[in-house]
C-alpha cells in the first residue's frame, strides 16, 4: 500500500532576535503559502503535521483550511536545536555551522544538538507517520535541515549539498510502499 508523504519546507522567515519557535512568515512567505495552496489543493491530502514552529505551520495552515483540516504539530518535527533556549541563529554563523555538523554528525553548539541526534527523532516520528497515516497523503510542514535528514536516511543523495539547493519554500512528494522510499519528486517550481 502506497503512502504518499509530501515534504513542505516552510516559506521565507524573518531573522530577527527573537525566538526560533515564534519566528512567522515575510510577506514573500505568505504569498508563497497561497500558491503551495494552488499547488497542493487538487492532491487529496489526508492529514497535515507540521513542526511546531509557526513559520512551518503558516506554511501550510491555508491548504489545510481550504480543505477543512487541522495541522497537528509534533515536537519531535522541529527544526535542528542550534543553540539553547530556541535562540536564533545568525545567518553569518548559520551556514559554517551546518557544514560542520554535516562534516562531524555527532558535532553540536553550546546547548545545541547534533545532526544524529536530530536525525534520529525525526525519523522515528517519521516512521510513526508513515504506520499511523498508512495508505494516506501526508502533508509535513518542516525545515530544510529536517527534511534534508529524513530524506537522506532513505537515500544518501540527499546531504549537505540537497540542503544548500532547497528553496524556501520547497517541496517534496515522497512515495513510500511500507517503510521503504519507492521515488521521491520535486514538485515546487522556484
Amino acid at each position: 500500500m502506497k503512502t504518499f508523504i509530501y515534504m513542505v519546507r516552510h516559506g521565507e522567515s524573518p531573522k530577527t532576535d527573537g525566538n526560533e519557535r515564534t519566528r512567522g512568515l515575510t510577506d514573500k512567505g505568505r504569498l508563497d503559502a497561497h500558491i503551495i495552496t494552488e499547488l497542493l489543493k487538487d492532491e487529496g491530502i489526508d492529514t497535515f503535521v507540521s513542526s511546531p514552529y509557526e513559520r512551518a505551520i503558516l506554511t501550510i495552515e491555508e491548504l489545510a483550511r481550504s480543505l477543512g483540516k487541522e495541522v497537528l504539530a509534533f515536537e519531535d518535527l522541529r527544526e535542528i536545536v542550534f543553540l539553547s533556549d530556541d535562540k536564533i541563529l545568525s545567518e553569518q554563523e548559520l551556514y559554517p555551522s551546518v557544514k560542520k555538523m554535516f562534516s562531524d554528525p555527532d558535532f553540536s553548539l553550546p546547548g545545541g544538538e547534533s545532526i544524529t541526534i536530530c536525525q534520529n527523532r525525526s525519523i522515528a516520528t517519521l516512521k510513526k507517520i508513515l504506520k499511523k497515516y498508512k495508505g494516506q497523503k501526508v502533508v509535513i510542514g518542516t525545515h530544510g535541515a529536517v527534511m534534508t535528514l529524513m530524506m537522506g536516511y532513505f537515500d544518501s543523495q540527499y546531504d549537505l549539498d540537497f540542503l544548500l539547493k532547497t528553496s524556501k519554500p520547497d517541496i517534496y512528494r515522497m512515495e513510500f510502499n511500507e517503510e521503504v522510499l519507492v521515488e521521491a519528486k520535486r514538485i515546487w517550481k522556484s
